[in-house]
């Protein structure tokens, strides 16, 4: 159904307004943001994209679930020995064994996850994917948001709620009933997505397309035979769906975790996303540019699939402080045109020749959020040298990975500025955050996240100088 205004003829700063007015409170929470009101800048309509740039973002997501597969697959074979030992020790160091046992046991052996989130920097020559994440936060927050634009008339990519529709056939795709009930769990640590995920279900709920719970770990009660989530008015459901809304490296943390992975090893409820912390790892990005893996990829992908995700991820290498033998080398990597045998080498490079960013990996409360992320050519000479040794000194418990860095293009985008309530442009970077929902055997896009830091800001992440909103369809787009 097309957006209509419910109070048509506004101009740019009335649109502002009513978007800051109309979103509903604690979406999405920054650290450096004001305690009350919206705490990001507010843009007068969605960040606007190309139709050949939605329509590459939409194919992205099948691409992305390829990969995921494969990824897997690979995994589970090196496991077995029947692929290079290298990639299990790889995907699997720093991990305790429970977490290593339960990525490979039988009933989660084909699962991959179902909802799936690149971050996509904007670049002159198009995007580049930096990272991607299977347990994303913001799913809410978007779709909230792209509700809002809709009631003054401008659609969003995905639509009003591509979110909430894409989610709800998601869950049913997994339950295989119409109108599944899902539970989300949302653990301690990840307590701040609770309020965007209780929109989200709220949403769902109005629209009849699932019955969805937004619930702690402790609110999960258990039987031999199901899991229930009791509802307000005393009255137990079986939950068909656990939405894993929490980091597989704070599992251990988590009440009651046991008996939901025990329900779901018993098919008593289906599980998304599955506990496979080798799916949640950066350094799978070393490894789809690893040389002796290239030839697996290009099989497994197909030759048109390999060439598109060759295009947008970046060079990555694992930081592995295990010593060389003298002849050999880190491949494709070369300080100042000399072939890196020593991580050392790196320290002396000058600052415009660090286009790099160190991250950790996964499996770690560093390695989602921004956290942990160091961009080479923001640090001092010391600063650069201190976190090369601090990502080599991890390597056991937590690897991280070296990262080719690529600059954002800069764009123009009007906001609201708070204080004068007045249309202003920002020059900034962006990164686009689309929201795939696995269906069957194919993605379907929800929508998509901009977030426009500042030019200034070298990680472009949510801030109370961003300005965040969904994306829309325009001819004059990026």
């Amino acid at each position: 159904m097309a957006c209509t205004s419910v109070v048509p003829e506004l101009d740019a700063a009335g649109r502002g307004r009513y978007v800051s007015q109309n979103l509903p409170p604690g979406l999405f929470r920054i650290a450096d943001g004001a305690a009350d009101g919206v705490p990001w800048r507010i843009t007068p309509e969605p960040f606007p994209l190309a139709p050949k740039t939605v329509a590459a973002i939409e194919t992205l997501g099948n691409d992305l679930l390829a990969f995921y597969r494969a990824l897997n697959a690979l995994y589970l074979r090196s496991a077995r020995g029947s692929a290079p030992a290298f990639i299990a020790e790889e995907l699997d160091r720093g991990k305790p064994e429970q977490i290593v046992k339960l990525a490979r046991q039988n009933r989660f052996k084909q699962d991959v996850p179902r909802v799936i989130r690149p971050d996509l920097i904007l670049t002159e020559d198009g995007y580049i994917a930096s990272e991607l994440d299977s347990v994303p936060g913001g799913m809410g927050f978007v779709g909230a948001m792209a509700h809002t634009y809709c009631a003054i008339g401008i659609e969003s990519a995905g639509g009003a709620d591509g979110i909430a529709q894409r989610f709800a056939e998601m869950a049913a795709s997994i339950a295989g009933v119409e109108k599944p009930a899902v539970a989300v769990v949302v653990s301690d640590e990840s307590g701040d997505y609770r309020n965007e995920l209780r929109w989200l279900a709220r949403r769902i709920d109005e629209l009849e397309l699932a019955d969805v719970f937004v619930v702690t770990p402790q609110e999960i009660a258990f039987t031999e035979d199901a899991l229930f989530v009791r509802r307000d008015d005393g009255r137990e459901t079986k939950i068909d769906v656990l939405y894993r809304n929490f980091e597989l490296f704070d599992l251990l943390n988590v009440p009651k975790q046991e008996l939901m992975l025990y329900a779901a090893r018993h098919n008593r409820v289906k599980l998304t996303p599955p506990p496979k912390a080798h799916l949640e790892e950066k350094l799978s990005f070393a490894l789809f540019h690893h040389p002796l893996l290239r030839a697996y990829w290009r099989a497994e992908l197909g030759a048109h699939v390999d060439e598109r995700l060759l295009g947008i991820f970046p060079r990555t290498w694992i930081v592995d402080a295990r010593p060389l033998p003298p002849q050999a080398a880190v491949i494709d990597l070369t300080a100042s045109g000399v072939p890196v045998h020593d991580w050392s080498q790196l320290e002396e490079l000058g600052k415009s020749e660090r286009d790099y960013v160190l991250k950790p990996s996964g499996y770690s409360e560093l390695a989602w959020g921004s956290r942990g992320v160091k961009v080479a050519n923001d640090l001092t000479k010391h600063g650069w040298r201190e976190a090369l040794h601090d990502a080599a000194a991890s390597f056991e418990k937590t690897p991280y990975i070296l990262q080719r860095f690529h600059k954002g293009r800069r764009v123009r985008v009007p906001y609201l500025a708070a204080s004068s309530n007045e249309i202003k442009e920002m020059d900034g970077r962006v990164r686009l955050c689309p929201y795939y929902f696995v269906v069957g055997d194919e993605t379907k896009l929800g929508g998509i996240l901009a977030t426009v830091a500042p030019a200034d800001k070298r990680v472009i992440h949510g801030m109370s100088d961003a300005i965040m909103a969904p994306c829309r369809v325009a001819d004059d787009g990026f």
